[in-house]
């Protein structure tokens, strides 16, 4: 009599292994979903609490400090000649936050403020009325009838200028915002070759204006973009006994 094999084949093994696998891949997406979701939300957290230091920065120091510079390790970075005194920024459009001048976290190595994938956080701030928003007491002394803070925001960089929108395409009312900040996503700016990403300064973008794009996320669009209204900066400010 033959003893029968009560072992499994070579076949069905291979077919439990594509099952478990069929399994695992179902829950990964979603816990890969799950994931990028959380790092949209952290980062959009961070975008928010840098809003508020830079307002708490305006009302103490009377001005918005000058963006960090690729190479100043997290510290605002003047232009060759340029102070408080003055406000003449080394890059008024396409640098980064200021962690270490702010006091903010979180921060990689080389002090630059980061988002949620490690990715140095940009910041942009506007150089109208001969640099009145970085100078020391601009905001006060330009007076707020004359302050016309320039940056624009776009839906799209269709029809996009270097000072100006397509029409019906602008996100900020005119003349614009005196701050905008943004995460170049889970891409890091790897997809700065579509217009709409390129339109904002990364690592694959030579862009310098004061023009920037904010949108949904897309296949090539990831970007989370913010900015800070005058209304709200001056009403601030107002409220702190810093403006009349």
């Amino acid at each position: 009599m033959k003893k029968q094999n009560c072992g499994f084949s070579l076949l069905e093994i291979a077919i439990v292994l594509v099952i478990v696998g069929v399994l695992l891949g179902g829950m990964l997406i979603p816990l890969t979903a799950q994931m990028d979701q959380r790092n949209v939300s952290d980062t959009q957290k961070t975008l928010s609490d840098i809003k508020q230091a830079l307002i708490g920065y305006a009302i103490v120091n009377g001005r918005l400090p000058c963006p960090a510079s690729s190479t100043s390790n997290g510290t605002e970075s003047f232009a060759f000649g340029g102070v408080a005194i003055n406000g003449n920024c080394s890059n008024f459009y396409n640098g980064f936050v200021p962690a270490a001048t702010l006091g903010l976290t979180p921060v990689n190595s080389q002090g630059y403020a980061i988002d949620a994938w490690g990715n140095r956080i940009h910041y942009a701030v506007t150089s109208a009325n001969s640099y009145a928003f970085t100078k020391t007491g601009g905001i006060i002394t330009g007076g707020l009838s004359a302050l016309a803070p320039n940056l624009l925001v776009c839906s799209t960089a269709t029809g996009i200028s270097t000072s100006s929108c397509a029409s019906g395409a602008a996100l900020t009312s005119s003349p614009g915002v005196p701050v905008v900040i943004y995460s170049t996503g889970k891409n890091g700016g790897g997809g700065g070759t579509s217009p709409d990403e390129a339109a904002n300064p990364n690592p694959n973008s030579a862009d310098n204006d004061r023009v920037f794009v904010s949108h949904l996320t897309t296949a090539t669009f990831d970007d989370l973009v913010d900015w800070i209204s005058p209304n709200i900066l001056y009403n601030r400010m107002v409220q702190a006994g810093m403006l009349p």
